[in-house]
C-alpha cells in the first residue's frame, strides 16, 4: 500500500543527499537503507519512539505470511466476522466494510489490510489466527523481538493508537526488509491499486488504495522540491 509513495520519496532524498551529504530533515526521525547491499544511507535519531499507526500492519501480514509458508494456514480458509471486528468499519476508521457473520477468506483480509488499510479486516485476522486480538499482539511482539526489533511492542493489530503500541524507524526497517526478503511473493501484492471481494449474501465491493489519494497530494509538493534542487545545484 506504500510502495509508491515510498519510491517518490526515496528518490526525493536520494537527489538531497547526492547534492548535500550533510543535509538534515525537518523529520524528527528518520533511515534510508539500500536495500540490495543493506548500507544505511542516512540516518536521524533512528531509535527514537514513535507511534508505528498502519506501519503495524505489516507485522499483522508477516505473522499471516509466515503461517502460510508453515502449512499451518491458507489463503482459503475463512474466518467469521465479530462485532469488535465490524464496529472499526462504522467508526470510520479505514476499512473493507465487512459485516458481523461474514465468512471472509484470509486471502480478502489480507488483501484488505494491504490495499484498503482496513482496520476491521486486521481485528478479523487477528481473532480468526489466534483467538482473540490481544493473543495476536503477544505473537506480534515475539516474532518483533525476533527479528531483533528491540525497541518495539504492539498492542494491537492495526496499530490505531495505544501507548503499549510503539516501535522505531530503524524496527520498522526490519520489519520491512524481513516482509520483502521472505515473502516476495506476496511483497508484490503491495503494488495493487483495487481489489474485489464478494460479501456473504451481499453485492461484491471493489475497493481503491488508499495510497492513490496521498500520491495525488504528495507528488506535486515532492515536485517542487525536486524542481527547486535541480534550480539551485552548484
Amino acid at each position: 500500500m506504500l510502495k509508491r509513495i515510498f519510491i517518490i520519496i526515496l528518490l526525493y532524498l536520494s537527489l538531497i543527499f547526492s547534492v548535500n551529504a550533510n543535509i538534515d530533515i525537518k523529520a524528527r526521525t528518520a533511515i534510508l537503507q539500500d536495500f540490495l547491499s543493506g548500507e544505511i544511507l542516512y540516518e536521524k535519531d533512528p531509535d527514537r519512539s514513535i507511534y508505528p499507526a498502519s506501519m503495524t500492519k505489516i507485522m499483522t501480514s508477516i505473522i499471516a505470511f509466515d503461517l502460510i509458508k508453515s502449512g499451518d494456514l491458507s489463503l482459503d480458509d475463512k474466518f467469521i466476522i465479530s462485532e469488535k471486528a465490524w464496529r472499526l468499519s462504522t467508526a470510520g476508521y479505514s476499512s473493507m466494510f465487512i459485516m458481523v457473520g461474514d465468512e471472509v477468506s484470509v486471502e480478502d483480509l489480507l488483501l484488505g489490510i494491504i490495499i484498503a488499510s482496513g482496520n476491521d479486516a486486521c481485528i478479523a485476522l487477528a481473532e480468526g489466527i489466534a483467538g482473540t486480538e490481544e493473543e495476536f499482539a503477544i505473537l506480534m511482539t515475539s516474532k518483533a523481538k525476533e527479528l531483533g526489533m528491540e525497541n518495539t511492542n504492539f498492542a494491537n493489530s492495526s496499530g490505531i493508537n495505544d501507548p503499549d503500541n510503539y516501535s522505531t524507524v530503524r524496527d520498522i526497517l526490519i520489519m520491512s526488509t524481513y516482509l520483502i526478503k521472505e515473502h516476495p511473493k506476496y511483497y508484490e501484492w503491495f503494488a495493487e491499486k483495487e481489489f474485489t471481494w464478494n460479501r456473504t449474501g451481499g453485492d461484491p465491493i471493489t475497493q481503491v488504495t488508499e495510497i492513490l489519494f496521498f500520491i495525488k497530494i504528495l507528488a506535486p509538493m515532492v515536485l517542487k522540491q525536486v524542481t527547486w534542487l535541480l534550480k539551485n545545484i552548484r
